[in-house]
């Protein structure tokens, strides 16, 4: 008998019958057991739970933090990941290229899908709000990204979505301001830049089909790095094209990644991160508060997923 678990935010997936028909259509003596996530924990002590139980397959039914959660406790087992995207990001979801348009499609996906291990990035805070390890699927970083979140109006965002975060990026933009960064990638020399905006992924697609890490593989053992210096109309208006045309549309038409003054790429296994002050942080679309110096690195292959 095949057992599977689902860890679900009861606020993102109501119903727990939608899950098990979409099962039964495909196994019908599967073992289903349900852990609600909590707004103290958002998966980890419930994905233990499912691992301990026995269970081969564990789904994260809920957003990205659920599924950053989930991941976590995963990564180093046997036990696959499925997702079922109820989140207003799914990145990870999208990345993989698990349906987004219901329980049933995204059930049959996992079921059906060739197993496949990918890689799982670590971010190790020295001086932060937010000290020692975390764990991250998609992406990390700071600047424009980070202040997005925290200028996001989250009664907006459960009402429109990811137009919410439209809204903010307005806000985010005229907020930033550059700062002084020290960079050692894989235990170089370090380079000093002024940058507003770091981000560093395992994985490259944000919502609406943007990729801001066009080379960005999830089981390629390296991490992705976008750099962004953009200060002044003519900056941004040379990022945006950079990062939509150069590295978005004619990327997909066999184009080779483009860096320039303002934005630049690079990748590592290793990179580490001080800042000249404090900045605001993310981990996966989660708010880490504050950030000073980091260090982020990858554990390759150790996150068997479903997708």
């Amino acid at each position: 008998m095949t057992m599977i678990g689902v860890v679900r935010n009861p606020v993102k997936l109501e119903s727990e019958d939608e899950v098990r028909a979409a099962v039964a259509a495909h196994i019908s003596d599967a073992d289903i057991r349900f852990f609600l996530t909590t707004e103290e924990d958002p998966g980890r002590a419930m994905a233990q739970e499912a691992v301990d139980a026995g269970c081969e397959l564990v789904f994260a039914a809920g957003g990205d933090g659920t599924v950053r959660a989930v991941a976590e406790v995963l990564a180093g087992t046997d036990a696959a990941l499925g997702i079922l995207p109820h989140g207003t990001g799914n990145l990870l979801a999208r990345n993989l290229g698990v349906p987004l348009d219901g329980v049933a499609a995204a059930v049959a996906h996992a079921l059906t899908a060739e197993p496949r291990r990918i890689d799982v990035g670590t971010i190790e805070v020295s001086e932060g709000d937010a000290p020692g390890e975390h764990v991250f699927v998609v992406m990390a970083g700071l600047g424009l990204d980070a202040r997005m979140l925290e200028e996001t109006d989250e009664e907006l965002k459960a009402k429109a979505g990811w137009l919410a975060y439209v809204k903010a990026l307005g806000a985010a933009a005229a907020g930033t301001e550059l700062v002084s960064v020290e960079l050692a990638l894989d235990g170089e020399h370090a380079d000093r830049a002024r940058i507003h905006t770091l981000m560093i992924g395992n994985c490259g697609m944000i919502q609406g089909g943007i990729t801001l890490l066009p080379d960005a593989v999830p089981d390629d053992g390296r991490l992705d790095l976008l750099l962004v210096s953009a200060e002044g109309v003519a900056d941004w208006f040379e990022t945006v094209r950079t990062v939509v045309w150069d590295n978005g549309l004619r990327r997909l038409l066999g184009g080779e990644t483009t860096s320039t003054d303002v934005v630049r790429h690079a990748s590592a296994q290793r990179i580490r991160v001080e800042l000249a002050r404090s900045q605001p942080f993310q981990i996966d679309g989660e708010e880490r508060g504050q950030v000073r110096s980091f260090t982020a690195g990858i554990r390759p292959g150790v996150l068997l997923v479903r997708a």
